[in-house]
């Protein structure tokens, strides 16, 4: 694992999945993110040409950026966007073939997993993270719970995250958020209103930063 990308991954708070992004609007988006305090990026490899966007975000945003890819299901994938320059890998669900190919090359990796059964066994397989998938669905009362017994696992939930609960999975015990639509909304990508992408990206932050500080 590298311990910085983690660190970024940590020290950002918010993991801001983009699914879809058009090649025109990536790098925009990715700066109106950067301004607004969110500094680490996930493409989604269902994305039409994710690779390639992943290595444009790594390649333009240079250090001010951690970049990563979503969505991957399988080695192949997983070795086509570290190539690319994604420095790490999440899942929705648990492969163990991912896990291996990122600790392989040295990315962070983060499967998806909803119980403390799933957790033990993605972090025994070598895990950096866990990806608590779909979020929304059991709260921040969920992670809590699982912190308890598992306080050795980080946990990244995402799925229905937003500014107004975000501070509680954080205070909950969880070391970063991961936010897709409620930060990227499709609405402010057509219109290229990347004011407002930095706007919700501000909220994020502060609510992350709210929670850390106790406040």
């Amino acid at each position: 694992m590298s311990t910085e990308t983690f660190a970024a991954i940590r020290d950002s708070g918010v993991v801001a999945v983009l699914r879809g992004v058009e090649s025109e609007t990536l790098l925009e988006i990715g700066e109106a993110l950067l301004a607004g305090g969110v500094t680490t990026l996930e493409v989604t490899a269902d994305t039409p040409g994710a690779a390639e966007k992943v290595r444009t975000l790594a390649t333009e945003l240079g250090e001010e950026a951690t970049v990563g890819a979503g969505t991957v299901l399988d080695s192949e994938t997983a070795q086509s966007v570290i190539a690319a320059g994604a420095s790490f890998v999440v899942s929705p669900s648990l492969h163990a073939d991912v896990i291996e190919t990122a600790n392989r090359h040295g990315a962070v990796v983060a499967p998806g997993i909803m119980t403390p059964t799933e957790a033990v066994e993605a972090y025994e397989q070598g895990a950096d993270l866990v990806k608590v998938f779909p979020a929304k669905t059991v709260g921040p009362e969920h992670v809590a719970a699982m912190r308890g017994p598992l306080s050795q696992i980080p946990m990244l939930p995402t799925g229905g995250v937003d500014p107004d609960n975000a501070g509680a999975f954080l205070e909950a015990g969880a070391v970063a958020v991961g936010a897709g639509s409620a930060l990227v909304p499709g609405e402010a990508v057509a219109a290229e209103d990347f004011d407002e992408i930095t706007r919700r990206a501000e909220r994020f932050s502060d609510a992350v930063a709210a929670a850390r500080d106790g406040t």
